[in-house]
């Protein structure tokens, strides 16, 4: 391995949603602007590391797996021989905790290292001492009230904001035809299991002018679908005066020369109201997609979660979707076994997932987790209960959802190439009603030179499980062309 003096190659692994990813590619834009090079590692902590001086790993610290999977990267980055630092969520969540428990990281850094991330870099590899990040409730840096909160985020460091159009400070770290674009970090909900709020802060959202800015700089960097992330979406513009910003800001978005489609994640079902239903649900080149962290439909669950909503109440908000778009891919993530949770409350969450008829469902047995009010909550559901709840959850969820994509046979829909045929893989990509790695895929049969990032009219031929088989119809002309 070269030596510091001559040597500032850095390699960047991350774990984690999507919004890690977008962080990860502002470190990765930061770390060049401070004169370090990045080193390709693919997907592994081993692959192409014994070329870097340093590894750096942006952790998961949402539940107890996420944490896991960070500390085994973490270990196996240092197996490689270079230094590691460790940043993201866990860094920021547990700093000085995490350090003195794993030696083998070099720094444990924060958000607020991330501005001279270049510098502590290279702190490290001339083996100066870096003091590891002492964690704070992040809720507690910013104002309560939203509006007032702009001009106080200028002096906080909030990964992914204050980025300017003419100067993005981002890096893409793929060649994807789809990127992530954080709207907004934080969250000011209390919701009784997630932890989120406390080492992610308080809701900030982004500008308009900076959300464009940022997505035309990616539609000139290949990207022709964005994702907009952040903690809790139907929150976009309180703290800029205006809880409809997000209906407005949608259009703007699908007019950017080069964006074909825009896609919207994390709604809360209890603040999406009908005009941003309707926004997602006919704006010309906005997915018709609705992400909606639903968690339970229990009214007494759902209160035990600090949460807000029914059965009745999210039917109905289906039936609006529906309505406006017969055809619209609906998500959502759904907890068993939280605590007090009865049979008759399990057997009405299965009343709504059957009736609702959506189209991906992720089912997550409950566990404690540390920092949350639900950790102290009484009438603790045995794990062997749970487990066995999550699997006949999962098994109602998994016919639902493959009956709703047999349905679409028969329908065009429109796919973002992401894949080309290999002796290895099918040529393959999304339609609008299927978020990335999440919902599923659309296989191509007998594809004819489509290539990566086409965007291809095609009719449904059968359905695999939540997979479809389409046939191509057309290939169609990238925006603004």
């Amino acid at each position: 391995m070269s030596s510091p003096s001559t040597s500032r190659r850095v390699a960047l692994l991350t774990l984690g949603c999507a919004r890690n990813e977008v962080d990860s590619e502002e470190l990765a834009g930061r770390l060049t602007s401070g004169g370090w090079d990045l080193v390709d590692t693919g997907a592994e902590a081993d692959g192409g590391a014994e070329d870097a001086d340093v590894i750096v790993v942006n952790t998961c610290g949402f539940v107890e797996g996420a944490k896991k999977d960070s500390i085994d990267m973490l270990l196996a980055a240092s197996d490689t021989g270079a230094k590691v630092v460790a940043v993201g969520c866990f860094a920021e969540r547990y700093g000085k905790e995490l350090a003195d428990q794993l030696p083998e990281a070099s720094a444990v850094l924060g958000f607020d290292h991330y501005p001279d991330l270049a510098a502590r870099l290279d702190d490290v590899v001339a083996g100066r001492s870096v003091e590891s990040h002492t964690p704070v409730d992040r809720r507690t840096l910013l104002p309560i009230t939203p509006v007032r909160r702009p001009q106080a985020a200028d002096n906080l460091s909030v990964p992914g904001h204050g980025w300017l159009p003419t100067n993005v400070q981002r890096r893409r770290l793929d060649n994807a035809p789809v990127a992530a674009l954080k709207i907004a970090s934080g969250c000011d909900r209390r919701c009784t299991f997630c932890a989120i709020p406390s080492f992610r802060g308080a809701f900030v959202s982004r500008t308009a002018e900076e959300i464009l800015g940022e997505a035309a700089w990616l539609a000139q960097n290949g990207a022709r679908e964005v994702f907009l992330v952040s903690e809790n979406s139907t929150s976009y513009g309180k703290d800029l005066g205006d809880v409809r910003a997000l209906e407005a800001l949608l259009p703007r978005l699908a007019a950017v020369p080069g964006i074909d489609r825009v896609r919207v994640s994390y709604l809360q079902p209890a603040e999406t109201r009908p005009g941003l239903v309707k926004a997602i649900a006919t704006t010309p080149g906005v997915a018709d997609y609705f992400d909606l962290s639903f968690q339970h439909s229990s009214e007494s669950v759902l209160r035990r979660m600090r949460r807000f909503g029914s059965t009745e109440s999210f039917l109905d908000l289906v039936k609006q979707i529906r309505a406006l778009s017969p055809s619209a891919g609906i998500r959502t993530n759904v907890i068993v076994g939280f605590p007090g949770e009865t049979e008759e409350d399990l057997a009405e969450l299965e009343r709504f997932l059957t009736e609702a008829q959506l189209d991906a469902v992720g089912v997550f047995g409950y566990s404690d987790e540390d920092g949350t009010e639900a950790e102290h909550l009484a009438d603790k559901v045995d794990p062997d209960v749970v487990g066995e709840r999550v699997h006949r959850v999962s098994q109602l969820v998994d016919e639902l959802i493959a009956q709703r994509a047999e349905d679409r046979v028969g329908d065009e829909v429109v796919v973002l190439i992401e894949h080309e045929e290999t002796e290895e893989m099918h040529c393959s990509g999304r339609a609008a009603h299927q978020a990335p790695e999440v919902d599923g895929e659309c296989v191509v049969h007998e594809p004819e030179g489509l290539k990566i990032g086409d965007l291809v009219r095609c009719r449904v031929i059968a359905a695999e499980g939540v997979d479809l088989v389409v046939e191509q119809i057309e290939v169609l002309p990238r925006s603004g062309t």
